[in-house]
């Protein structure tokens, strides 16, 4: 084969490779179309479920996030909130941080089969989101060490926020937002243990005098507001009495509950029976004279029992001790105080 012929043939492949060439860049061309349109797609279908797709570059901590719900979960764009493991461990919760990253750094190290955690992180504007996120490796390198992880979290922050509000729901008395007998009878148990060494408080049963009358004359919403009332000014005594702004060293717990109808509960750490009775007495100096509410003058009265309790007292007792003291003040004219 002559020289001629051997250029002929090689220009003949060459313009072959060329044509290879502009084929192959036409295929990637139609690949690349087709990988955005369904990436597109995809963020579409995960933004809309508050999901996201992510995976790290363990070496490198660089983030690749598949879908903007990160960002909007937190309230950054992609400038404020750079796509790399720092930013995410700098917007994780303060009580939460250690032991996510604790539990992430576990399944790198290969000491748990996945990682998985429930937790908060901060939102831009400082308010509190939660996030159920999950991940595991998907590559090593040549040297069995992880080389990227996948995973994918999603927004439950509704969900938490829902799951909060039937706790409160559960434990907190609907009208009067002051606890319930459920959570009275916790915090006494609670109480009880902190308080061990030492007497550990009182109880005191109040029920109001003259409710009823009030109730059927003005009716249930005026004695609704009158319950509030109260429930206001118990609350607003006991934080003079128990917790003085200017003596905390002093302070002592206390709680405020209503069991219902027209009986509140005082449960306190407090065991001084002559802090007891000056709560007591302030009470019922303030409901002594006529009250004025809402354009209306009601005579309403307080009768109070309280009884002292130990470590070795049960709720049902002390409470029934409490009631006992309460209605002997009723049998005895009312709207006063008594020690069981």
């Amino acid at each position: 084969m002559s020289v001629q012929d051997n250029i002929t043939q090689l220009q003949l492949e060459i313009e072959q490779y060329k044509l290879k060439i502009k084929q192959l860049e036409r295929e990637n061309s139609h690949l690349t179309l087709v990988n955005k349109r369904v990436n597109e797609q995809l963020n579409a279908a995960l933004d809309g479920t508050g999901l996201c797709l992510w995976e790290q570059h363990i070496p490198s901590g660089n983030l690749t996030i598949f879908n903007q719900q990160w960002g909007h979960l937190l309230g950054f764009t992609r400038q404020e909130l750079p796509a790399h493991i720092d930013s995410w461990k700098g917007n994780l919760h303060p009580d939460d941080k250690d032991w996510v990253i604790e539990a992430f750094e576990s399944h790198v190290a290969g000491k748990a089969e996945t990682y998985q955690a429930v937790h908060r992180m901060i939102h831009k504007d400082g308010t509190v989101a939660w996030v159920s996120d999950r991940g595991r490796i998907i590559e090593h390198d040549i040297n069995g060490q992880p080389l990227r992880i996948m995973g994918a979290h999603v927004d439950i922050t509704k969900e938490k926020r829902y799951e909060e509000e039937l706790a409160k729901l559960a434990h907190l008395d609907p009208l009067t937002n002051l606890l319930n007998r459920t959570a009275l009878v916790k915090a006494f148990k609670k109480q009880k243990q902190q308080n061990r060494q030492h007497n550990c408080g009182a109880l005191c049963f109040i029920d109001l005098d003259g409710f009823k009358v009030v109730n059927d004359h003005l009716g249930h919403r005026y004695g609704d507001k009158l319950l509030i009332h109260i429930a206001h000014d118990l609350l607003h005594i006991c934080r003079q009495l128990f917790n003085p702004d200017d003596a905390k060293a002093n302070q002592v717990s206390f709680h405020v509950a209503r069991f219902g109808g027209d009986e509140f509960v005082i449960l306190t750490q407090c065991n001084d029976v002559e802090l007891l009775s000056e709560m007591a007495n302030t009470l019922l100096d303030l409901y002594r004279p006529p009250l004025e509410l809402d354009g209306e003058t009601i005579n309403i009265g307080l009768s109070i029992g309280i009884s002292l309790f130990d470590e070795l007292d049960e709720f049902t007792n002390v409470c029934e001790q409490a009631d006992k003291a309460m209605y002997s003040v009723k049998k005895h004219g009312k709207h006063n105080v008594m020690f069981w």
